[in-house]
């Protein structure tokens, strides 16, 4: 059975506070607008952008909406420790219908099986340079260079001083890219779509393990609120 979805009501509310591990921590919720990403094909690709942008290695999700510009927001986690050393966390997720959702379901990718998944599996998006983004599969190609340390997303690193928590990047012919901190750095991390009453899709929200669930942490992701 798959790992449980986040809870992305309460996540996405800012001044939501919790407390986690066994040593005092505890964290606040806020949240950042990263910008607007546009879609003008409705296919969504999650990856980490520095190591699989315009590579075979990003797909975009089964799932797909009507073509538009959608915000993107980032919930900030900002656990404090007993020394007081703040330490900043996130979520990420891309709004379409700014609605509730009342369902929610893994994001695949073309081959993704649920069946598949053992106990407190997801299928996740893999990130080996802590860092992932949301953009438009007909983007592939509007982001040359990335793979050399060049064009506008190294820009937007550069400029902000390499390690911005958000940041949006625009590529050729108006493509855009979403791009966010991952919660924990490298690893492998699930998207998951919100559905309102009716069936539509209102949200993609990528889980970046911050925030507590009502299983034991330490949640494994198969190389997919």
């Amino acid at each position: 059975m798959p790992s449980p979805a986040p809870d992305s009501a309460r996540i996405f509310t800012p001044s939501t506070s919790f407390s986690y591990g066994d040593d005092g921590r505890r964290a606040t919720l806020s949240v950042v607008e990263v910008g607007e990403q546009g879609l003008p094909t409705g296919r969504l690709v999650a990856c980490d952008p520095f190591v699989y942008l315009g590579t075979d290695g990003a797909e975009p999700f089964t799932v797909e909406v009507d073509p538009g510009r959608y915000r993107v927001d980032a919930a900030v986690a900002t656990p404090v420790y007993p020394s007081d050393r703040p330490e900043t966390r996130r979520h990420t997720r891309i709004v379409v219908r700014d609605v509730p959702a009342v369902a929610r379901e893994l994001a695949l990718v073309p081959g993704g099986d649920p069946a598949e998944l053992g106990e407190d599996e997801d299928f996740g998006y893999d990130v080996d340079a802590g860092t992932g983004c949301f953009y438009d599969a007909s983007a592939d190609g509007a982001f040359p260079g990335t793979e050399d340390e060049e064009g506008a997303v190294w820009g937007v690193m550069e400029t902000a001083g390499y390690g911005p928590a958000v940041f949006m990047a625009e590529g050729d012919d108006g493509h855009s890219l979403a791009g966010f901190a991952s919660g924990w750095g490298d690893g492998c991390y699930p998207t998951w779509i919100g559905r309102d009453a009716s069936g539509e899709v209102v949200c993609f929200v990528t889980d970046f393990r911050v925030t507590p669930r009502s299983r034991p942490y330490g949640l494994t992701a198969v190389s997919g609120l």
